[in-house]
């Protein structure tokens, strides 16, 4: 007999074993057959079990980012409708998925690593995904130059670890033109230094947020941006950091 979390796979109701098992220790698994909420990843049930999964907000995309992003939009009511976004630091796709889901046209993505894409995102006709490819120099990259010849951008997206915004900002100011909008997911952990964090990679001056937002303001208006709008992410980060989420528009050549 297979495992709880083995069988929420095989019967189609969680995308990857990771998120099986963050369904059960949430307590969305139970047996139709009763109610009996399931809450042990490890039990063994019989393959024609018929299991109940109440839904989770967590797994409406693809990742727990698109929920950041969803809640600027639904802010904002910023309309995507129709229009190209290009997502930048695109990793498993939240972001992408959250855009596509709320009506975007097509949406390129810009992805350092390799292989990272969700599996139901991979095969999207309206998804173009470019990796290998450094945001630091991405205005230069053939790839993304042929895709927004095709797709033309008026709207990006960020969401990016390991390397502080200021160092992107101006490449996106680059590519974007005149009144397009940017849309980023600000992670202070990885604007402060590593002086800035305690050994757990964690924030815990509150003054560091001020300064972040205001060195985030300072690089946003060297590239050509004005931010019209700054709120906290109402979801942390895995690591437990708060986040938080800009909306910009690019105003003039930088």
């Amino acid at each position: 007999m297979p495992r709880l979390d083995q069988l929420l796979l095989l019967q189609g109701l969680a995308r990857s074993r990771t998120r099986a098992q963050r369904l059960i220790r949430h307590g969305r698994v139970s047996l139709k057959d009763g109610g009996r909420v399931l809450t042990k990843p490890g039990e063994k049930l019989p393959d024609t079990a018929e299991l109940h999964v109440e839904e989770d907000p967590e797994e409406r995309y693809v990742s727990r980012a698109g929920l950041k992003l969803e809640a600027l939009l639904e802010a904002l009511a910023l309309p995507l409708e129709g229009r190209t976004v290009l997502d930048v630091g695109q990793s498993t796709g939240g972001f992408s998925d959250c855009a596509l889901r709320h009506g975007a046209a097509h949406v390129i993505g810009v992805e350092v690593g390799h292989d990272q894409l969700a599996a139901e995102l991979r095969n999207e006709p309206r998804l173009t995904c470019l990796e290998g490819l450094n945001a630091r120099a991405m205005r230069d990259d053939p790839r993304l130059t042929a895709a927004l010849a095709e797709y033309p951008a008026e709207v990006a997206v960020m969401d990016v670890s390991f390397i502080s915004q200021t160092l992107i900002l101006p490449e996106l100011g680059a590519l974007l033109p005149v009144g397009g909008e940017l849309v980023s997911l600000v992670k202070p952990q990885f604007e402060v230094g590593p002086e800035g964090v305690n050994a757990r990679g964690l924030v815990t001056d509150p003054a560091r947020y001020a300064e972040v937002e205001a060195r985030i303001r300072e690089a946003c208006a060297d590239a050509g941006f004005a931010i019209a709008h700054w709120q906290e992410s109402p979801i942390r980060g895995g690591d437990g950091n708060r986040e938080f989420l800009l909306y910009a528009r690019r105003q003039e050549t930088p």
